[in-house]
């Protein structure tokens, strides 16, 4: 799946009949669940949508969470530059959120790939990248600390990573399933990662 379906797409989902997984919904919603991989239009009249195993999945699973919420949310991803230091819980509570993540990929990936970024990953790169070398035990730059700094670029599906093992932020990364290279920038000559989630 390219993205997680929309409010909409997800509510036309929810209703869809429990038994035949036949769904209800405008030419367009329905139009956009087959391209998602979520819908599949019977080839005989009156050519009805129903539900693909995936689809069935993420009905089954309800709305998709967020394993790693934005500011203000219950969890967020450390990408670098925090003032605060991480308190007694974080240990936990990022090992919950890359296991929430891992089960996420298995619920929205067509294939339940785990090993590879899903369609949440894909619109929160900054999150997932930072959330996938905080998991390995990598530190996150902080005032008096070194470590990994995650910043989004103009390019797309892409996050720069910065820091002093950017070796081993990479292995960490490529082994989370994304690809990664390590370039120079050209002003400051500051060397960084250049990380994008693999699709296949």
């Amino acid at each position: 799946m390219a993205r997680p379906p929309t409010a909409t797409q997800q509510r036309v989902i929810e209703g869809a009949d429990p038994d035949t997984g036949r769904l209800r919904g405008t030419d367009a919603q329905l139009a956009a669940l087959v391209r998602l991989g979520l819908a599949f239009r019977h080839p005989r009249p009156p050519h009805d949508h129903f539900l693909t195993p995936a689809g069935h999945r993420l009905r089954e699973a309800g709305p998709e969470p967020a394993p790693a919420a934005e500011p203000g949310g219950v969890f967020a991803a450390r990408v670098g530059g925090e003032e605060a230091p991480p308190g007694p819980s974080r240990a936990r509570e990022v090992r919950e959120a890359w296991q929430g993540l891992l089960e996420l990929r298995r619920m929205t990936n067509p294939d339940s790939a785990t090993d590879r970024p899903c369609g949440w990953e894909r619109t929160h790169l900054v999150r997932a990248a930072a959330l996938a070398l905080e998991a390995a035990g990598h530190p996150s730059q902080a005032a008096d600390t070194p470590g990994y700094r995650v910043r989004a670029t103009p390019q797309p599906e892409a996050v720069a990573v910065y820091g002093p093992a950017l070796q081993p932020y990479a292995a960490t990364l490529e082994a989370a399933g994304w690809q990664c290279g390590e370039y120079t920038e050209a002003r400051t000559r500051t060397r960084h990662l250049l990380a994008s989630p693999r699709r296949v």
